[in-house]
Protein backbone atom coordinates (compact mmCIF):
# COMPACT_ATOMS: atom_id res chain seq x y z
CA UNK A 1 0.00 0.00 0.00
CA UNK A 2 1.04 3.62 -0.45
CA UNK A 3 2.30 5.42 2.62
CA UNK A 4 1.58 8.85 1.09
CA UNK A 5 -1.99 9.31 2.27
CA UNK A 6 -4.93 7.55 3.86
CA UNK A 7 -8.12 7.53 1.74
CA UNK A 8 -11.33 8.00 3.72
CA UNK A 9 -14.82 6.91 2.70
CA UNK A 10 -17.30 4.14 3.54
CA UNK A 11 -14.57 1.50 3.02
CA UNK A 12 -13.66 -0.39 6.19
CA UNK A 13 -10.75 1.21 8.06
CA UNK A 14 -8.33 -1.29 9.62
CA UNK A 15 -6.05 -1.14 12.66
CA UNK A 16 -2.93 -1.35 10.49
CA UNK A 17 -4.06 1.76 8.58
CA UNK A 18 -4.54 3.73 11.80
CA UNK A 19 -1.05 2.71 12.95
CA UNK A 20 0.48 3.64 9.59
CA UNK A 21 -1.24 7.02 9.73
CA UNK A 22 0.69 7.92 12.88
CA UNK A 23 3.91 5.99 12.26
CA UNK A 24 4.47 7.31 8.74
CA UNK A 25 2.95 10.77 9.25
CA UNK A 26 0.53 10.22 6.39
CA UNK A 27 -1.77 12.81 4.91
CA UNK A 28 -5.50 12.14 4.55
CA UNK A 29 -8.07 12.66 1.82
CA UNK A 30 -11.67 11.72 1.23
CA UNK A 31 -12.26 9.76 -1.97
CA UNK A 32 -14.29 10.88 -4.98
CA UNK A 33 -17.09 8.55 -3.87
CA UNK A 34 -17.20 10.17 -0.44
CA UNK A 35 -17.14 13.64 -2.02
CA UNK A 36 -20.22 12.79 -4.08
CA UNK A 37 -22.08 11.32 -1.09
CA UNK A 38 -21.44 14.44 0.98
CA UNK A 39 -22.70 16.68 -1.83
CA UNK A 40 -25.82 14.55 -2.35
CA UNK A 41 -26.69 14.54 1.35
CA UNK A 42 -26.25 18.31 1.63
CA UNK A 43 -28.42 18.88 -1.45
CA UNK A 44 -31.14 16.64 -0.01
CA UNK A 45 -31.06 18.48 3.32
CA UNK A 46 -31.31 21.88 1.63
CA UNK A 47 -34.47 20.72 -0.13
CA UNK A 48 -35.98 19.43 3.13
CA UNK A 49 -35.32 22.80 4.73
CA UNK A 50 -37.77 24.30 2.27
CA UNK A 51 -40.57 22.44 4.06
CA UNK A 52 -41.44 25.29 6.39
CA UNK A 53 -43.71 23.41 8.80
CA UNK A 54 -41.41 20.46 9.52
CA UNK A 55 -39.30 20.26 12.68
CA UNK A 56 -35.97 18.46 12.45
CA UNK A 57 -34.00 18.12 15.68
CA UNK A 58 -30.92 20.32 15.77
CA UNK A 59 -31.48 21.40 12.19
CA UNK A 60 -34.22 23.96 12.76
CA UNK A 61 -34.79 23.42 16.49
CA UNK A 62 -32.87 23.99 19.68
CA UNK A 63 -30.78 21.28 21.29
CA UNK A 64 -31.25 18.84 24.15
CA UNK A 65 -34.11 19.96 26.39
CA UNK A 66 -34.73 22.84 23.92
CA UNK A 67 -35.63 20.40 21.16
CA UNK A 68 -39.14 21.82 20.68
CA UNK A 69 -38.00 25.42 20.18
CA UNK A 70 -38.30 26.23 16.47
CA UNK A 71 -35.52 28.33 14.96
CA UNK A 72 -36.29 30.75 12.12
CA UNK A 73 -34.53 30.05 8.80
CA UNK A 74 -32.74 33.41 9.03
CA UNK A 75 -31.09 32.29 12.30
CA UNK A 76 -29.83 28.86 11.20
CA UNK A 77 -26.20 29.90 10.79
CA UNK A 78 -26.28 31.71 14.12
CA UNK A 79 -27.75 28.58 15.72
CA UNK A 80 -24.84 26.45 14.52
CA UNK A 81 -22.30 29.10 15.54
CA UNK A 82 -23.87 29.36 18.98
CA UNK A 83 -23.77 25.59 19.37
CA UNK A 84 -20.01 25.43 18.87
CA UNK A 85 -19.15 28.36 21.14
CA UNK A 86 -21.56 27.39 23.93
CA UNK A 87 -20.39 23.78 24.05
CA UNK A 88 -16.65 24.54 24.07
CA UNK A 89 -16.45 24.06 27.83
CA UNK A 90 -13.44 21.78 28.17
CA UNK A 91 -11.09 21.88 31.14
CA UNK A 92 -8.17 19.81 32.37
CA UNK A 93 -5.02 18.75 30.60
CA UNK A 94 -4.53 19.24 26.88
CA UNK A 95 -5.19 16.25 24.65
CA UNK A 96 -1.89 14.96 23.16
CA UNK A 97 -1.19 15.90 19.56
CA UNK A 98 -1.35 12.33 18.19
CA UNK A 99 -4.82 11.87 19.69
CA UNK A 100 -5.97 15.23 18.28
CA UNK A 101 -4.82 14.00 14.85
CA UNK A 102 -6.82 10.82 15.31
CA UNK A 103 -9.88 12.84 16.34
CA UNK A 104 -9.65 14.91 13.19
CA UNK A 105 -9.22 11.87 10.98
CA UNK A 106 -12.07 9.98 12.63
CA UNK A 107 -14.43 12.95 12.39
CA UNK A 108 -13.68 13.25 8.67
CA UNK A 109 -14.15 9.50 8.30
CA UNK A 110 -17.59 9.66 9.96
CA UNK A 111 -18.67 12.62 7.81
CA UNK A 112 -17.48 10.88 4.63
CA UNK A 113 -20.41 8.44 4.66
CA UNK A 114 -22.81 11.15 3.54
CA UNK A 115 -25.29 10.71 6.39
CA UNK A 116 -24.48 13.90 8.31
CA UNK A 117 -25.57 16.77 6.06
CA UNK A 118 -22.38 18.83 6.17
CA UNK A 119 -21.05 21.07 3.40
CA UNK A 120 -18.15 19.73 1.39
CA UNK A 121 -16.24 22.93 2.29
CA UNK A 122 -16.40 21.98 5.96
CA UNK A 123 -14.88 18.56 5.32
CA UNK A 124 -12.21 20.00 3.05
CA UNK A 125 -11.23 22.51 5.76
CA UNK A 126 -10.92 19.70 8.31
CA UNK A 127 -8.64 17.86 5.87
CA UNK A 128 -6.60 21.02 5.31
CA UNK A 129 -6.18 21.42 9.06
CA UNK A 130 -4.94 17.84 9.39
CA UNK A 131 -2.63 17.92 6.39
CA UNK A 132 -1.08 21.27 7.33
CA UNK A 133 -0.56 20.34 10.98
CA UNK A 134 -3.11 22.83 12.33
CA UNK A 135 -4.09 20.96 15.48
CA UNK A 136 -6.83 22.41 17.73
CA UNK A 137 -6.21 22.78 21.44
CA UNK A 138 -8.59 20.31 23.11
CA UNK A 139 -9.04 19.47 26.78
CA UNK A 140 -9.51 16.11 28.46
CA UNK A 141 -12.46 17.06 30.67
CA UNK A 142 -15.97 17.99 29.61
CA UNK A 143 -17.50 15.01 27.85
CA UNK A 144 -20.10 12.72 29.44
CA UNK A 145 -19.66 10.26 26.59
CA UNK A 146 -23.31 10.29 25.56
CA UNK A 147 -24.55 13.17 23.38
CA UNK A 148 -21.31 12.61 21.61
CA UNK A 149 -18.06 14.02 22.98
CA UNK A 150 -19.63 17.47 22.95
CA UNK A 151 -17.03 19.65 24.66
CA UNK A 152 -13.89 18.08 23.11
CA UNK A 153 -15.43 18.05 19.62
CA UNK A 154 -16.52 21.68 20.04
CA UNK A 155 -12.91 22.66 20.70
CA UNK A 156 -11.91 20.55 17.70
CA UNK A 157 -14.39 22.47 15.54
CA UNK A 158 -13.91 26.05 16.78
CA UNK A 159 -11.09 26.79 14.28
CA UNK A 160 -13.56 26.19 11.44
CA UNK A 161 -15.29 29.42 12.43
CA UNK A 162 -12.06 31.23 13.27
CA UNK A 163 -12.19 30.72 17.04
CA UNK A 164 -10.28 28.74 19.62
CA UNK A 165 -6.58 27.96 19.71
CA UNK A 166 -4.37 25.67 17.67
CA UNK A 167 -0.83 24.38 17.52
CA UNK A 168 1.08 24.97 14.32
CA UNK A 169 4.69 23.83 14.00
CA UNK A 170 4.89 23.54 17.78
CA UNK A 171 3.62 27.09 18.39
CA UNK A 172 0.36 27.71 20.24
CA UNK A 173 -1.66 30.51 18.70
CA UNK A 174 -5.17 31.84 18.11
CA UNK A 175 -6.91 29.89 15.36
CA UNK A 176 -7.47 33.13 13.44
CA UNK A 177 -3.71 33.74 13.31
CA UNK A 178 -3.10 30.30 11.80
CA UNK A 179 -5.91 30.84 9.29
CA UNK A 180 -4.27 34.04 8.06
CA UNK A 181 -1.07 32.13 7.32
CA UNK A 182 -2.97 29.88 4.92
CA UNK A 183 -5.42 32.46 3.61
CA UNK A 184 -8.40 30.59 5.05
CA UNK A 185 -11.72 32.32 5.67
CA UNK A 186 -14.06 31.15 8.45
CA UNK A 187 -16.64 28.56 7.40
CA UNK A 188 -20.25 29.79 7.39
CA UNK A 189 -21.98 26.82 8.96
CA UNK A 190 -25.27 25.72 7.43
CA UNK A 191 -28.14 23.79 8.99
CA UNK A 192 -27.19 20.66 10.95
CA UNK A 193 -23.43 21.25 10.61
CA UNK A 194 -22.67 22.28 14.15
CA UNK A 195 -24.50 19.24 15.45
CA UNK A 196 -22.78 16.94 12.96
CA UNK A 197 -19.41 18.26 14.11
CA UNK A 198 -19.87 17.95 17.88
CA UNK A 199 -22.07 14.85 18.02
CA UNK A 200 -19.99 11.70 17.75
CA UNK A 201 -17.62 9.47 19.69
CA UNK A 202 -14.35 10.65 18.14
CA UNK A 203 -12.76 11.70 21.46
CA UNK A 204 -13.38 8.28 23.03
CA UNK A 205 -12.52 6.49 19.80
CA UNK A 206 -9.25 8.36 19.30
CA UNK A 207 -8.13 7.62 22.85
CA UNK A 208 -9.13 4.01 22.44
CA UNK A 209 -7.24 3.55 19.18
CA UNK A 210 -4.16 5.26 20.60
CA UNK A 211 -4.31 3.06 23.71
CA UNK A 212 -4.65 -0.06 21.55
CA UNK A 213 -1.67 0.95 19.43
CA UNK A 214 0.50 1.52 22.49
CA UNK A 215 -0.78 -1.56 24.31
CA UNK A 216 -0.02 -3.83 21.34
CA UNK A 217 3.67 -2.94 21.67
CA UNK A 218 3.63 -3.17 25.47
CA UNK A 219 2.08 -6.64 25.39
CA UNK A 220 4.91 -7.82 23.15
CA UNK A 221 7.50 -6.13 25.36
CA UNK A 222 5.89 -7.66 28.45
CA UNK A 223 6.54 -11.16 27.08
CA UNK A 224 10.10 -10.25 26.16
CA UNK A 225 10.88 -8.76 29.57
CA UNK A 226 9.10 -11.61 31.37
CA UNK A 227 11.26 -14.10 29.45
CA UNK A 228 14.37 -12.23 30.59
CA UNK A 229 13.11 -12.36 34.18
CA UNK A 230 12.32 -16.06 33.73
CA UNK A 231 15.95 -16.90 33.08
CA UNK A 232 17.26 -14.33 35.55
CA UNK A 233 15.21 -16.06 38.28
CA UNK A 234 16.38 -19.46 37.03
CA UNK A 235 12.88 -20.78 36.49
CA UNK A 236 11.95 -24.30 35.49
CA UNK A 237 10.69 -24.51 31.87
CA UNK A 238 7.98 -27.03 32.73
CA UNK A 239 5.06 -24.52 33.03
CA UNK A 240 5.64 -23.45 29.42
CA UNK A 241 5.25 -26.94 27.99
CA UNK A 242 2.69 -27.05 25.20
CA UNK A 243 0.98 -30.12 26.67
CA UNK A 244 -0.26 -28.06 29.62
CA UNK A 245 -1.75 -25.31 27.45
CA UNK A 246 -3.36 -27.74 25.04
CA UNK A 247 -5.61 -28.74 27.95
CA UNK A 248 -7.07 -25.23 28.27
CA UNK A 249 -6.97 -23.70 24.77
CA UNK A 250 -7.46 -20.02 25.56
CA UNK A 251 -5.83 -18.41 22.55
CA UNK A 252 -3.86 -15.79 24.45
CA UNK A 253 -2.55 -18.38 26.90
CA UNK A 254 -1.49 -20.83 24.18
CA UNK A 255 0.16 -18.07 22.15
CA UNK A 256 2.02 -16.64 25.16
CA UNK A 257 3.41 -20.01 26.20
CA UNK A 258 4.54 -20.59 22.62
CA UNK A 259 6.16 -17.18 22.46
CA UNK A 260 8.05 -17.64 25.74
CA UNK A 261 9.35 -21.01 24.54
CA UNK A 262 10.50 -19.27 21.36
CA UNK A 263 12.13 -16.38 23.24
CA UNK A 264 14.01 -18.77 25.57
CA UNK A 265 15.12 -21.12 22.82
CA UNK A 266 18.89 -21.65 22.95
CA UNK A 267 19.30 -20.44 26.53
CA UNK A 268 22.05 -22.07 28.58
CA UNK A 269 20.19 -21.22 31.78
CA UNK A 270 16.73 -22.66 31.09
CA UNK A 271 17.71 -26.34 30.65
CA UNK A 272 20.16 -26.63 33.53
CA UNK A 273 18.99 -28.66 36.57
CA UNK A 274 16.85 -26.74 39.10
CA UNK A 275 16.69 -27.05 42.86
CA UNK A 276 13.04 -25.97 43.07
CA UNK A 277 10.05 -28.04 41.94
CA UNK A 278 7.87 -25.04 41.09
CA UNK A 279 8.26 -21.28 40.81
CA UNK A 280 6.00 -18.50 42.13
CA UNK A 281 2.81 -17.75 40.21
CA UNK A 282 4.21 -14.51 38.75
CA UNK A 283 6.55 -16.71 36.68
CA UNK A 284 4.65 -19.97 36.45
CA UNK A 285 1.41 -18.32 35.32
CA UNK A 286 2.78 -15.82 32.79
CA UNK A 287 0.94 -17.55 29.90
CA UNK A 288 -2.36 -17.50 31.78
CA UNK A 289 -2.11 -13.87 32.93
CA UNK A 290 -0.50 -12.26 29.88
CA UNK A 291 -2.70 -14.42 27.67
CA UNK A 292 -5.91 -13.24 29.30
CA UNK A 293 -4.91 -9.62 28.73
CA UNK A 294 -4.17 -10.40 25.08
CA UNK A 295 -7.60 -11.96 24.67
CA UNK A 296 -9.10 -8.81 26.19
CA UNK A 297 -7.06 -6.74 23.72
CA UNK A 298 -8.53 -8.70 20.80
CA UNK A 299 -12.10 -8.11 22.00
CA UNK A 300 -11.56 -4.40 22.65
CA UNK A 301 -9.95 -3.96 19.25
CA UNK A 302 -12.99 -5.52 17.54
CA UNK A 303 -15.32 -3.07 19.27
CA UNK A 304 -13.21 -0.03 18.38
CA UNK A 305 -12.70 -1.02 14.75
CA UNK A 306 -16.47 -1.34 14.42
CA UNK A 307 -16.89 2.06 16.08
CA UNK A 308 -14.46 3.97 13.87
CA UNK A 309 -16.25 2.57 10.83
CA UNK A 310 -19.58 3.97 12.04
CA UNK A 311 -21.60 7.18 11.79
CA UNK A 312 -22.18 8.49 15.30
CA UNK A 313 -23.78 11.92 15.00
CA UNK A 314 -27.50 12.71 15.35
CA UNK A 315 -29.88 12.97 13.60
CA UNK A 316 -28.91 10.67 10.72
CA UNK A 317 -29.86 11.54 7.15
CA UNK A 318 -30.77 8.93 4.54
CA UNK A 319 -31.27 10.73 1.18
CA UNK A 320 -31.97 7.52 -0.74
CA UNK A 321 -34.87 6.66 1.58
CA UNK A 322 -36.09 10.23 2.13
CA UNK A 323 -35.53 9.91 5.89
CA UNK A 324 -34.15 12.12 8.64
CA UNK A 325 -34.10 10.06 11.82
CA UNK A 326 -33.22 11.02 15.37
CA UNK A 327 -31.50 8.35 17.42
CA UNK A 328 -28.67 7.70 19.82
CA UNK A 329 -25.62 6.50 17.92
CA UNK A 330 -23.54 9.04 19.82
CA UNK A 331 -23.99 7.12 23.09
CA UNK A 332 -20.63 5.82 24.21
CA UNK A 333 -21.75 2.78 26.19
CA UNK A 334 -20.08 0.18 23.91
CA UNK A 335 -16.80 2.08 24.26
CA UNK A 336 -17.13 2.88 27.96
CA UNK A 337 -17.56 -0.77 28.89
CA UNK A 338 -14.60 -2.04 26.90
CA UNK A 339 -12.36 0.86 27.93
CA UNK A 340 -12.96 -0.07 31.57
CA UNK A 341 -12.31 -3.73 30.70
CA UNK A 342 -9.15 -2.81 28.80
CA UNK A 343 -7.79 -0.73 31.68
CA UNK A 344 -8.30 -3.69 34.02
CA UNK A 345 -6.70 -6.11 31.58
CA UNK A 346 -3.63 -3.92 31.03
CA UNK A 347 -3.26 -3.14 34.73
CA UNK A 348 -2.78 -6.86 35.32
CA UNK A 349 0.30 -6.78 33.08
CA UNK A 350 1.82 -4.25 35.50
CA UNK A 351 0.50 -6.15 38.52
CA UNK A 352 2.27 -9.41 37.66
CA UNK A 353 5.37 -7.53 36.44
CA UNK A 354 5.81 -5.84 39.81
CA UNK A 355 5.57 -9.26 41.51
CA UNK A 356 8.39 -10.59 39.33
CA UNK A 357 10.49 -7.56 40.23
CA UNK A 358 9.80 -8.23 43.91
CA UNK A 359 10.93 -11.85 43.56
CA UNK A 360 14.10 -10.85 41.70
CA UNK A 361 15.28 -8.53 44.50
CA UNK A 362 14.35 -10.89 47.35
CA UNK A 363 17.68 -12.70 47.61
CA UNK A 364 16.53 -16.09 46.28
CA UNK A 365 18.02 -18.57 43.80
CA UNK A 366 21.59 -17.42 44.38
CA UNK A 367 20.83 -13.77 43.60
CA UNK A 368 22.13 -11.18 46.10
CA UNK A 369 19.59 -9.30 48.20
CA UNK A 370 18.36 -6.25 46.26
CA UNK A 371 20.60 -7.27 43.35
CA UNK A 372 23.67 -5.50 44.63
CA UNK A 373 27.08 -6.94 45.57
CA UNK A 374 27.30 -5.39 49.03
CA UNK A 375 23.72 -5.10 50.41
CA UNK A 376 23.61 -2.99 53.52
CA UNK A 377 26.19 -0.51 52.42
CA UNK A 378 24.23 -0.32 49.18
CA UNK A 379 20.43 -0.36 48.87
CA UNK A 380 20.66 -1.52 45.28
CA UNK A 381 17.29 -2.14 43.65
CA UNK A 382 15.23 -1.89 46.83
CA UNK A 383 13.40 1.33 46.01
CA UNK A 384 12.52 0.88 42.33
CA UNK A 385 10.22 -1.90 43.55
CA UNK A 386 8.60 0.63 45.89
CA UNK A 387 7.96 2.86 42.88
CA UNK A 388 6.49 -0.03 40.92
CA UNK A 389 4.28 -0.98 43.87
CA UNK A 390 3.00 2.59 44.17
CA UNK A 391 2.22 2.74 40.45
CA UNK A 392 0.44 -0.62 40.55
CA UNK A 393 -1.65 0.62 43.46
CA UNK A 394 -2.52 3.76 41.51
CA UNK A 395 -3.66 1.58 38.61
CA UNK A 396 -5.97 -0.34 40.93
CA UNK A 397 -7.59 2.95 41.89
CA UNK A 398 -7.87 4.01 38.24
CA UNK A 399 -9.54 0.71 37.37
CA UNK A 400 -12.73 1.57 39.22
CA UNK A 401 -15.14 1.46 36.25
CA UNK A 402 -16.32 4.79 34.86
CA UNK A 403 -19.12 3.09 32.96
CA UNK A 404 -21.05 2.19 36.12
CA UNK A 405 -21.74 5.89 36.71
CA UNK A 406 -24.29 8.19 35.11
CA UNK A 407 -25.33 11.75 35.95
CA UNK A 408 -28.41 13.29 34.35
CA UNK A 409 -27.91 16.40 32.22
CA UNK A 410 -29.79 18.82 29.94
CA UNK A 411 -32.69 19.16 32.35
CA UNK A 412 -33.10 15.36 32.45
CA UNK A 413 -33.46 15.00 28.67
CA UNK A 414 -30.04 13.32 28.62
CA UNK A 415 -30.76 11.18 31.66
CA UNK A 416 -28.31 8.32 31.11
CA UNK A 417 -24.74 8.90 30.00
CA UNK A 418 -21.83 6.50 29.52
CA UNK A 419 -18.95 8.42 31.12
CA UNK A 420 -16.88 6.83 28.36
CA UNK A 421 -14.64 9.89 28.04
CA UNK A 422 -13.47 9.42 31.63
CA UNK A 423 -12.97 5.72 30.91
CA UNK A 424 -10.84 6.69 27.91
CA UNK A 425 -8.54 9.14 29.66
CA UNK A 426 -7.96 6.91 32.68
CA UNK A 427 -7.33 3.92 30.42
CA UNK A 428 -4.49 5.88 28.85
CA UNK A 429 -3.11 6.72 32.30
CA UNK A 430 -3.16 3.03 33.19
CA UNK A 431 -1.32 2.06 30.02
CA UNK A 432 1.32 4.75 30.56
CA UNK A 433 1.78 3.34 34.06
CA UNK A 434 2.18 -0.19 32.68
CA UNK A 435 5.08 1.08 30.59
CA UNK A 436 6.79 2.42 33.72
CA UNK A 437 6.37 -0.81 35.69
CA UNK A 438 7.71 -2.90 32.80
CA UNK A 439 10.72 -0.58 32.62
CA UNK A 440 11.47 -1.26 36.29
CA UNK A 441 11.20 -5.00 35.69
CA UNK A 442 13.56 -4.73 32.70
CA UNK A 443 16.06 -2.79 34.82
CA UNK A 444 15.86 -5.43 37.55
CA UNK A 445 15.93 -8.47 35.25
CA UNK A 446 18.96 -7.17 33.36
CA UNK A 447 20.78 -6.59 36.65
CA UNK A 448 19.84 -10.06 37.92
CA UNK A 449 20.95 -11.80 34.76
CA UNK A 450 24.48 -10.44 35.21
CA UNK A 451 24.76 -12.57 38.34
CA UNK A 452 24.16 -15.69 36.19
CA UNK A 453 27.28 -15.06 34.13
CA UNK A 454 29.17 -16.66 32.49
CA UNK A 455 25.98 -18.53 31.51
CA UNK A 456 24.11 -16.88 28.69
CA UNK A 457 20.41 -16.66 28.05
CA UNK A 458 18.92 -17.17 24.57
CA UNK A 459 20.28 -15.35 21.52
CA UNK A 460 17.13 -13.22 21.30
CA UNK A 461 17.38 -12.15 24.92
CA UNK A 462 21.13 -11.58 24.67
CA UNK A 463 20.41 -9.12 21.84
CA UNK A 464 17.95 -7.39 24.13
CA UNK A 465 20.58 -7.28 26.88
CA UNK A 466 23.23 -5.89 24.53
CA UNK A 467 20.92 -3.13 23.30
CA UNK A 468 19.84 -2.28 26.83
CA UNK A 469 23.38 -2.21 28.19
CA UNK A 470 24.26 0.36 25.56
CA UNK A 471 21.81 2.65 27.37
CA UNK A 472 22.01 1.51 31.01
CA UNK A 473 25.16 0.04 32.54
CA UNK A 474 25.40 -2.63 35.26
CA UNK A 475 24.84 -1.18 38.71
CA UNK A 476 27.88 -2.02 40.83
CA UNK A 477 27.22 0.64 43.50
CA UNK A 478 24.37 2.94 44.49
CA UNK A 479 23.60 5.75 42.06
CA UNK A 480 20.59 7.86 41.09
CA UNK A 481 18.29 5.21 39.65
CA UNK A 482 15.67 7.70 38.50
CA UNK A 483 17.86 8.39 35.48
CA UNK A 484 18.14 4.66 34.69
CA UNK A 485 14.37 4.25 35.05
CA UNK A 486 13.63 7.11 32.65
CA UNK A 487 16.11 5.64 30.17
CA UNK A 488 14.49 2.21 30.52
CA UNK A 489 11.05 3.69 29.77
CA UNK A 490 12.43 5.36 26.64
CA UNK A 491 14.13 2.09 25.66
CA UNK A 492 10.88 0.12 25.91
CA UNK A 493 9.03 2.75 23.89
CA UNK A 494 11.48 2.62 21.01
CA UNK A 495 12.70 -1.00 21.03
CA UNK A 496 11.88 -2.77 17.79
CA UNK A 497 10.97 -6.42 18.25
CA UNK A 498 12.17 -8.13 15.11
CA UNK A 499 11.84 -11.76 16.19
CA UNK A 500 8.36 -13.23 15.97
CA UNK A 501 7.32 -16.69 17.12
CA UNK A 502 6.14 -18.92 14.26
CA UNK A 503 2.35 -19.04 13.81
Amino acid sequence: MSYNYLPLDHTWLHFSQVKHLLDFDQRISITFAAHEKILACRSYLDKKMEEKDRLFYGINTGFGFLQNVKIDASQIEQLQYNLLVSHACGLGEEVPAEIVKLMLMLKIKSLSYGNSGVQIDTVIRLMDMYNNGVLPVIYTQGSLGASGDLAPLSHLSLPLIGLGEVYLEGERMAAGQAMKRFGWEPIHLQSKEGLALINGTQFMSAYGMYCLKKAEHLLEMADLIAALSYDAFDCTPEPLDEHIHALRQHKGQVDTASRLRFLLQGSRITPKPKEQVQDPYSFRCIPQVHGASKDAFDHVLQVFIREINSVTDNPNIFPEDDLILGGGNFHGQPLALVLDYFAIAMSEIANISERRTYQLISGQKGLPLFLVKDPGLHSGFMIPQYTAAGIVSENKQLCTPASIDSISSSNNQEDHVSMGANAATKCMRVINNVEKVLAIELLSAAQALEFRRPLETSPILERLMKAFREKVSFNSADRVLHTDMITAISFIRSYIIEEKAPE
